[in-house]
């Protein structure tokens, strides 16, 4: 139930940062950068009247019920409760901090903030194995029935959209979309790997016992010990293998350092680390 819990908030700062992302740079430079979010800003330029929230809201029910019809329980309740709660994060966003105009003329500087503030959005949300819904969904049907991969169905609904945004808003700021859905699929991709990037470390020292002590009640982490010997002194060695937060590893460090300057350190980077008191399977 907790890590319920975790997920669900989790999920919600998502997708206010990437709806903030929208509301203060991509709709003021009407930067499309595909997904549902995109079409509402081309349709918000086309009719005025109707606000980016509203377009996005229509849109992600209308998919939702698509999801229902073809996807069944597989369109499930993360999705659409994250379709419907960004749209209403973005509602909120132009309810209490309404953006008249671009906070800078730099259209370059814009896009990477348009950008960063999307992907690390989309990273944590996809992180826990949800997603924004929308375009998404499409997908998710072309996928199961037209046997698409859903990396090149979101691609190629992605592109269109740019390409649709180009015929709205001109040439110069479609090139500048295509630019940021390259650019954005890069920093999700880095984002979801740094969230889950764990230190893997190894050490060698005479000093086992306080080492371990250290990691399980300073630390508290798991460790694990075992037996070795050099291959040229064939002298046998406790062997500590732990993995760690980046923080952990400087601690760590620094405690063996006062106590063992001539201990053997190694620490290479994990990916992903899954298990007890890490990352859920």
């Amino acid at each position: 139930m907790q890590q319920k819990w975790k997920n669900f908030l989790t999920l919600n700062l998502g997708l206010i940062i990437f709806a903030a992302g929208l509301n203060f740079f991509s709709t003021p430079f009407n930067f499309a950068i595909g997904g549902v979010s995109g079409i509402a800003i081309i349709l918000n330029a086309i009719v005025p009247g109707i606000n980016v929230a509203t377009i996005m809201l229509v849109l992600n029910v209308a998919l939702l019920i698509l999801g229902l019809i073809f996807l069944g329980k597989s369109c499930g309740f993360s999705t659409i409760y994250a379709s419907v709660a960004l749209s209403a994060y973005v509602w909120l966003f132009e309810l209490i901090w309404p953006v008249s105009g671009p906070f800078t003329s730099d259209i370059l500087l814009a896009l990477i903030y348009a950008i960063t503030f999307q992907a690390i959005g989309s990273a944590i949300v996809f992180n826990i194995g949800s997603s924004t819904g929308g375009i998404d969904i499409i997908a998710m049907i072309l996928n199961k029935y037209a046997k698409l991969e859903m990396g090149n169905s979101l691609l190629v609904s992605n592109f269109l959209i740019t390409l649709f945004a180009g015929t709205v808003f001109g040439i110069e700021n479609a090139l500048y979309c295509m630019l940021g859905l390259v650019l954005k699929s890069l920093l999700v991709d880095m984002g979801i790997e740094k969230i889950n990037s764990r230190k893997y470390v190894t050490i060698i020292s005479g000093e086992h016992n306080a080492i371990c002590d250290f990691i399980i009640n300073t630390l508290k982490r798991g460790a694990t010990v075992h037996t070795g010997y050099g291959a040229y002194s064939h002298d046998e060695k406790e062997i500590i293998t732990v993995i760690l937060t980046n923080r952990q590893v400087v601690d760590l460090r620094n405690f063996i350092k006062g106590i063992d300057p001539k201990a053997f350190i190694s620490v290479t980077n994990s990916s992903e680390t899954i298990g007890k008191g890490f990352r859920a399977l």
